[in-house]
Order: structure tokens, then sequence, then C-alpha cells
């Protein structure tokens, strides 16, 4: 239960942050838990006691956290979404979401586009997520299967149905926009063909609710052709292209699969290797194999805190020089769901007729 809860933003320029804090009723005491990051987006969370403490030393804590906001030009807001902890908050569950591949060429995504071989969705700019509802307990959980806070409206959603499942998606602020079911009732859907999950998706979710949201799937080469012209020139995120008979694969394939993605924009996750001293800026680098490869700096916005040697962040950029630097890239922030692994050299955009890789 929550006893006390505050909820404050920051808007100046292009920052629009929420940040929020509470003292919740814990086995033994209480905690200080916290949530951060872009509006509108899901946000990252932790607790500031890693053990429940006495009601005094909690509030002391809580106080404390929210005047060191506050000096830093943060400002109480009623705008925000509350989230649900868990004692069980970063443990393994052995699940894995799968993982497209990208697409690399236009003559493969005009392949995927002219035929109905292929079934395509909006790609969303979210955080991954696996919900799972067993009896009354719902836990999410993200792409390296560790156990993570949920927005508490999606919680609320997930306990109006009376079966168990575990459904993937993306999180986008309190709501889980939905694209697959794995597991319905303690029956694994994993080998079923894709259209099979997609029809136990839609009779799963026939309860309207807005934090608990099918993706629409788009199956003939009209609908899908008209969709991407709509969604390119929305200046929406992408679109991902899962083939109906494919059955569900944890994990990204070492090349194509049955589900790719191809980005209208070109972001990239990137390692942080240097710190530049008396600048707000830090150095990036991707992974080739074992070995790193800078791919130039980042500015980081005022008032955004400057992140750790080896964090892993993402950036926004009009494309990638080979052997050199990102073209105007922009910082988005801080991906605590990812490992180095995910920052390859794959990735990248280059400025057309650079690198025969471009992705």
């Amino acid at each position: 239960m929550i006893k006390e809860s505050t909820t404050l933003y920051y808007r100046e320029g292009s920052s629009d942050k929420v940040y929020q804090a509470s003292i919740a009723e814990a086995k033994g005491g209480f905690v200080v838990n916290f949530a951060f990051g872009r509006r509108g987006s899901t946000l990252s969370t932790g607790t500031k006691t890693t053990v429940p403490v006495l009601f005094d030393e909690a509030k002391t804590v809580f106080d404390k956290l929210v005047k060191s906001k506050l000096a830093k030009g943060y400002t109480p807001g009623p705008d925000g979404t509350p989230y649900a902890q868990t004692a069980n908050e970063s443990r393994d569950t052995g699940l894995r979401p799968q993982l497209c591949n990208p697409i690399e060429d236009e003559e493969t995504l005009a392949e995927l586009l002219a035929g109905d071989e292929y079934w395509m969705e909006e790609k969303l700019d979210g955080k991954r997520i696996l919900l799972r509802k067993d009896g009354d307990g719902i836990t999410g959980i993200n792409r390296q299967g560790l156990i993570v806070a949920l927005p508490a409206p999606v919680v609320k959603a997930a306990a109006v149905y009376d079966e168990n499942f575990i459904l993937d998606g993306e999180c986008i602020g309190d709501t889980l926009h939905v694209f697959d079911v794995l597991e319905l009732d303690e029956e694994s859907l994993l080998t079923r063909p894709f259209r099979d999950r997609r029809n136990k998706l839609e009779q799963l979710l026939q309860i309207e609710n807005p934090h608990l949201i099918i993706v629409e799937t788009i199956r003939t080469t009209v609908a899908k052709s008209q969709s991407y012209i709509a969604l390119k020139r929305g200046r929406k995120e992408g679109v991902v292209f899962k083939h109906p008979d494919a059955s569900y694969t944890p994990g990204r394939p070492a090349s194509g699969g049955p589900w790719r993605k191809y980005k209208f924009t070109a972001t990239g996750s990137f390692i942080v290797c240097r710190l530049n001293d008396g600048k707000r800026s830090v150095g990036l680098e991707v992974r080739d194999g074992r070995r790193g490869i800078e791919i130039g700096n980042v500015t980081i916005p005022v008032n955004t805190v400057v992140p750790k040697l080896g964090a892993i962040v993402e950036v926004r950029y009009l494309h990638a020089f080979k052997g050199g630097s990102l073209y105007q890239p922009v910082y988005l922030g801080v991906r605590d769901d990812l490992t180095p692994n995910d920052c390859t050299v794959r990735q990248l955009k280059f400025k057309a007729g650079d690198n025969d890789e471009e992705s």
C-alpha cells in the first residue's frame, strides 16, 4: 500500500521528463521507490531502500529525494503514471522474447510489401515487455528475462481477466500494446503458428481497455502499402513483418528470420566508452564481435544526468559515416533493458553509398 507519493515534472526546450517517488508498505516496514524518464515513455524504476526500514527513516529518505529534484528544477504536477513495484524485481524468469532482425536493403523491403506471404504491424517505440498473469500474480518481464515493475494501470487491466497468460508487447507510458500471446491457461503456444496465436489473442482481449491494446495486424498487399505510406508520413518508428505460419522462437536469429523490422528513422544503442572531461558529452562505441569500435560523441542535454562509463544509451541520428562518427546525433536516454551484445555494428545505418552493410 502506498503511504505517500508525489509526481514531479521538468519541461524546458526539448526536455519533458517525469519523476515519481513514493513510500510503500513492505514486509517488516517501508520502502522508498522511484520511477523516472521521458513523459509518455515507459519509466525506469528503482528503490532508495534495499531493505524495509521504519517509517520515519523512509520519510527522511523520501523528503531528501524530493528536495533534491525540486532543487534541480522539477515542479509538482499531476501528470505521470504510478508504478506497481515488486519485491522480485531483477530476478531471472528464464523467459526471453523473440527478436527481429533488421531489413538491410530496399529490395527486401519491397518484396515483403508486395505479397501477402508476410503480415505487417507498426513498430512501436516503447519498452519490450512480457506480461505474465498467474492467478493473482501479475509480472512484467523485460527483454533480458528479468522481472521489472509495471505501470499500475497495466496491472489493473490484466487483473480483469480470469485466464492465466503470457503476453508479448511494447509498453508505452501506462499502456501495453500487445502483439502476441505465448501461453494461455497453462498451455504453451510457442510451437503454434502466429496466425493461431493471433486468433487466441483476439479472443482473449475482447474486453476494451485503454491500458491493454492489441496492435493492428495488416494482412493484404494493398492494405500493407497504404499503411506503410501513412506510417511513414506520420513520422512513426517503422514497421515489422511477420510470417503467419511461424512459431515463436525466443532470441534473435543469426540472420533473416520470420520477424523482420524496418525503421523509418535511424536510432541505435551504444556503449558509453569515454566521459569527455569538462564537456557535457560522452564517447560512443559499438561492438564488432569482441572488438569495440568508437563511433564519435553525443552531447548530453542540460538538466539530464550524464550516463556512467559502460552504460548503454539510445541515440537518434541521421546516418553513420564509415569508420567515423554519427551525423547529427541526439541523446535519447539510458537503456537499462539492453546488454553490450545488443550494441553491434550491424545496427548502424550508413550514408547511402558509404557502406554495403547499411541496415
